[in-house]
Order: structure tokens, then C-alpha cells, then sequence
């Protein structure tokens, strides 16, 4: 890599931009062909069923204009009118009479997850980051098949595990505090005033160069001895018809195990509140692009929750009335933790309970080239609204490339 670096800095000091570009044109060359190549393989080799998805959108680019207008003109509803929606009991009493859309399956799984139960591949430390009131740790790992697979710690000082549950379930208080400001809109669809379980409706915003998201959401909490098992996940729901935006992320998993731990002070006290997440969701856009967004912008989005958290503690000790959703939280299915089958997973050899610390990063100029190809094969992929192929070879001409210059 050095000698790259070196070849670069004699080309740069050449006299004149016309001997510059003439240099750099021969380094060039080999990237522009392998995009050419990439975009004719993707196209011509593309299924059949993505050939079917690109037909039907292109004869849909007719009635789009219709449909932006029609959209325009029935919004999504307000938050407000939402939080002052009344459910009717018939969407409760259909969630009671038929099969839960979360169920003790899903609590077990999670309870797995928590244990280092669940037969999973190794978790990756990928970060360890704190503030005065809150420390953070979070691990990945890479399933054969599947998204990557995201487990973190949070730790919040002075904070019940109850307030900490009621928080991250408050999907009104989301979008009244802006702490979560990719939420844009959120609707409950269906309640179980008997066991918690909810199906609620969210769209979330994405980044300028994609579509916002689209997520049925169905979720649940159980309790053993104030340890809160949070469960939620993308369910099927037919009253919400698919649209080409937002688009519906399917597969999406996203629960946490909520309890109360020793505060870093060291003086022996469980003042303090634990947050284990996992979550792993599809978001339709290309697994190794996914891991470098979430990775940068990860950090970023965690240090304003424990602000809200704070916000949050305010509102409830002022005696402000709780949301709905809020009151829905506190509706929990009882179990005893000791007595959970584990008969399945004691089967399982599992190295999920191993995390190998990151390795150090390499100085940044060795990574220069890397990121230089991937940022390109990130604006491809994202520009190119049409063939999954097309963006997957981008990617992958680009990542060879990129290994590439880390071998010189």
C-alpha cells in the first residue's frame, strides 16, 4: 500500500494538470472497466423474477405521477391523530381469539439470545463507548445466511428497569422528543389489552439516496422478577397494502432484555439499568454497504437516547399522563426464568457466548483506496433503482479491487 501512496504523491507533483492526467488515466482504466463490466453481467444475467420486478415498475412510471399526487393529497395521518385514535374492541378480541402474532416461541428465542443459548456464530466486538450516565458495547456477526447480526449493552445510571421499558415502547413520546428522528410516523393497528401484544404500523426515514421504510411490527413483553424480555418483529399484515414507497422491510428483528445491574460507582447498589438489544433487519440494500453505515453511523444515533431517557424520567416524575403505548408496556405475560426449557439449546454446541475483541485499526492512509472504491460502488448501488444483480456485482467488483490494494 505504501507504494501506491508513493506513486500517487510523484504523480501529483508533476508540473503541469495535462502530465497529472495523463498519469492517472492508466490507474483509472481498470476501475471504469470493471464497473462497465459489472452493470453488463448484472443486466444480462439478472433472474428472471428481477427482470419481472423491473418490467413492473417500469409500467408503473405512467401512473407514478397519479400516485404522488393522490399521496399528496391523503397524507399519512398526524401523530396527533393517532395518539387520540380510539381502537375498537373488535381488533382486540380478534387478536384473543386467534393464534398471537408473537408468541412463547419468540420469548423463548430471545431468552436464548440473552443466555448465549441460541447456537449462533461468534459475536465480534465492534464497539465499546461510555458518557457520564451511560456506557455502551456492541458485538456483530455474520450468519451464514441472513443480515448481520447486531448485539449491544447499554447501561443507563440512576434508571428503573420499569421507566426504561415504558421508554423504548412510547412510540408517541418518539416522535414528541425527536430523540428517535427517523421515526416519521407510527399507528397502532391491533392490541391484546389481555397479554401486552401490539401490531403497530412505522415508517422510518432513510438517507437522501433511498426510500424511507415501511414496518408491520409485532410485539410483546414478558416479565420474570422485574427482567423485562422485549420482543419485537416484523409480522404479516394484509390491511396495509404495499407500496412502491415507502418500501416494506419484511424481515426485521429487533428485541431487548431490560434489567437492573450495579451502578459503575462501585457501591454495590442496582441503580443502574441494562439494555441488551438484538436486532438484524433486511433493508433491501447490500449486506457489506449495510455494516459500513451502521458501523459509522451507530454512535451517533445511540448518544441522543439516554438525553430522551432523561427527558423521559422528567415527564413521568411531573406527573404528565402516559401514552397508550406506554400503558400497553406495562402489560406483561409472567414466567419463571429458572423453569424455561432449554432443552433445545443445551443440545446445541454454541459459540455465541465467545466475543473477540476488535482488532486495532490500521492507520488511515492505508485505507484510502478501499474507501475510495467502496464509496463509489455504495453511489452505483444506490442510484441504480432497478436489478438487485447489477448492484450485488458493483459491490463485489469493487470489494476484489479493494482486496486488492490491501495485498501491494
Amino acid at each position: 500500500m505504501g507504494l501506491i501512496l508513493d506513486a500517487l504523491i510523484e504523480i501529483m507533483s508533476k508540473p503541469s494538470l495535462g502530465s497529472v492526467f495523463m498519469e492517472l488515466a492508466p490507474l483509472m482504466a481498470p476501475l471504469g472497466i470493471a464497473v462497465l463490466v459489472g452493470v453488463f453481467l448484472g443486466w444480462a444475467w439478472r433472474p428472471r423474477w428481477a427482470a419481472e420486478i423491473a418490467s413492473e415498475e417500469k409500467g408503473d412510471v405512467g401512473g407514478r405521477g397519479e400516485a404522488s399526487s393522490a399521496a399528496k393529497e391523503t397524507p399519512l395521518p398526524s401523530v396527533d391523530s393517532v395518539n387520540n385514535k380510539t381502537l375498537v374492541a373488535g381488533s382486540s378480541q380478534v387478536m384473543e381469539n386467534e393464534k398471537l402474532v408473537v408468541d412463547e416461541e419468540d420469548s423463548q428465542h430471545l431468552f436464548r439470545l440473552v443466555e448465549e443459548r441460541d447456537g449462533g456464530p461468534v459475536w465480534h466486538k465492534m464497539m465499546d463507548k461510555s458518557l457520564p450516565r451511560m456506557g455502551y458495547q456492541a458485538w456483530r456477526r455474520d450468519p451464514e445466511n441472513g443480515p448481520p447480526q447486531y448485539r449491544s449493552s447499554t447501561v443507563f445510571e440512576d434508571a428503573t428497569p420499569e421507566i426504561v421499558r415504558d421508554f423504548f415502547w412510547d412510540d408517541e413520546f418518539r416522535t414528541k422528543n425527536g430523540w428517535d428522528d427517523m421515526l416519521l410516523y407510527h399507528e397502532t393497528l391491533e392490541e391484546c389489552p389481555r397479554t401486552g401484544t401490539m401490531v403497530v404500523h412505522w415508517v422510518r426515514k432513510f438517507p437522501f439516496f433511498c426510500s424511507d421504510r415501511e414496518y408491520i411490527i409485532g410485539r410483546r413483553i414478558w416479565e420474570s422478577e422485574r427482567t423485562y424480555y422485549c420482543v419485537t418483529k416484523g409480522v404479516p399484515n394484509s390491511t396495509i397494502p404495499r407500496r412502491n414507497k415507502p418500501r416494506r422491510v419484511d424481515l426485521y428483528y429487533s428485541s431487548w432484555c431490560i434489567r437492573a445491574v450495579e451502578s459503575r460507582r462501585g457501591d454495590g447498589q442496582k441503580t443502574a439499568c441494562e439494555v441488551l438489544l438484538f436486532h438484524h433487519e433486511d433493508m433491501g440494500i447490500p449486506w457489506e454497504i449495510a455494516k459500513l453505515g451502521v458501523r459509522q453511523g451507530m454512535w451517533g444515533c445511540v448518544r441522543r437516547i439516554e438525553p430522551g431517557l432523561r427527558a423521559y424520567q422528567a415527564a413521568c416524575a411531573s406527573g404528565e399522563p402516559i401514552s397508550r403505548c406506554a400503558f400497553m408496556a406495562q402489560v406483561n405475560t409472567k414466567f419463571d426464568s429458572k423453569s424455561m426449557d432449554l432443552e433445545s439449546s443445551q443440545e446445541t454446541t454454541s459459540q455465541s457466548g465467545d466475543i473477540i475483541e476488535a482488532k486495532k485499526p490500521k492507520h488511515w492512509a492505508g485505507n484510502i483506496p478501499k474507501f475510495i472504491l467502496i464509496g463509489g460502488a455504495v453511489a452505483l448501488a444506490c442510484n441504480l433503482d432497478h436489478g438487485l444483480v447489477t448492484k450485488a456485482v458493483i459491490f463485489g467488483v469493487a470489494r476484489r479491487f479493494a482486496n486488492i490494494g490491501r495485498r501491494l
